[in-house]
């Protein structure tokens, strides 16, 4: 099925990583123009950019929880291409450790917010203002099932990823319209989030080579198996195209197996005795 995303700009934000890589290239099978954002994986990104995707790319590094990093990705991709026709928000950072909040120190919480949620703000910010001079575009926003079912030990993830998957994709997608509105020929601006469950990805590689990790977290699911980068990767591009997904906008897309929540305790931790 045709996307019609051949010779668009999109910018992917953290692409440098598992899903963010996944991202990229599936855009680059498309024929789109791909903006390669890293933080810190400037090998990863470059090597991405040069066996992966066709020449038409771009690889900019900028730290986007600032003002600064933000304007110079977008300055650059405009420079480079003259539009952006797609945000893909998917870069964050955050404390890996399980953290109650009772131990949560306030640096932490801050840090983590401006890696997952000031970031992407900053980052739409720019976008947008690009959007209203060009009178279209879209926006895919990258969050967690952490934010719709809550994850022990990271509140402060949980409540950036919720912010993102609820107030901002609710919010945004009637501000969009507004800048970008439809015509008769044009679908009108659209701001959709995807919300991924456990992935296989490199940063959770010691965790998921635990067997029992592997069946607490898949016996949350309908689909007991873990996802993988392209499965975010191909509903990005769905939701990314004009044509495809020209009806959908303000949704929050949860790949997860059918996830309906997280198990909480194992069977040797519970006293039947007490319940």
């Amino acid at each position: 099925m045709d996307t019609d995303l051949r010779g668009k700009v999109v910018v992917v934000t953290g692409a440098s990583g598992g899903i963010g890589s996944a991202i990229a290239r599936a855009f680059a099978s498309e024929g789109a123009r791909v903006v390669i954002h890293y933080r810190r994986g400037r090998k990863a990104a470059t090597t991405l950019a040069s066996e992966c995707l066709p020449a038409d790319n771009l690889v900019v590094g900028a730290d986007l929880a600032t003002e600064r990093g933000a304007r110079l990705l977008f300055s650059r991709a405009l420079d480079r291409f003259g539009r952006v026709d797609t945000l893909v928000a998917n870069a964050a950072s955050w404390e890996t450790r399980d953290v109650p909040l009772q131990e949560m120190s306030l640096r932490q919480w801050r840090a983590t917010l401006e890696g997952v949620l000031t970031s992407t703000f900053l980052c739409l910010r720019e976008f947008f203002r690009i959007v209203a001079r060009q009178r279209c575009g879209n926006a895919v926003l990258i969050a967690s099932t952490a934010g719709i079912f809550g994850e022990a030990g990271h509140a402060d993830y949980a409540a950036g990823k919720a912010a993102i998957a609820f107030g901002l994709t609710r919010t945004l997608k009637n501000e969009i319209a507004r800048i970008a509105p439809h015509t008769r020929r044009y679908c009108g601006g659209r701001v959709n989030s995807i919300c991924p469950g456990w992935t296989v990805v490199p940063r959770l590689a010691a965790r998921l080579a635990d067997h029992q990790q592997i069946r607490k977290v898949t016996a949350t699911m309908a689909l007991p198996q873990l996802g993988r980068p392209e499965d975010i990767a191909r509903a990005a591009v769905f939701l990314a195209s004009d044509r495809l997904a020209r009806h959908i906008t303000g949704q929050t897309l949860v790949i997860a197996g059918g996830m309906e929540g997280r198990q909480l305790w194992q069977a040797d931790e519970i006293d039947p005795a007490a319940v």
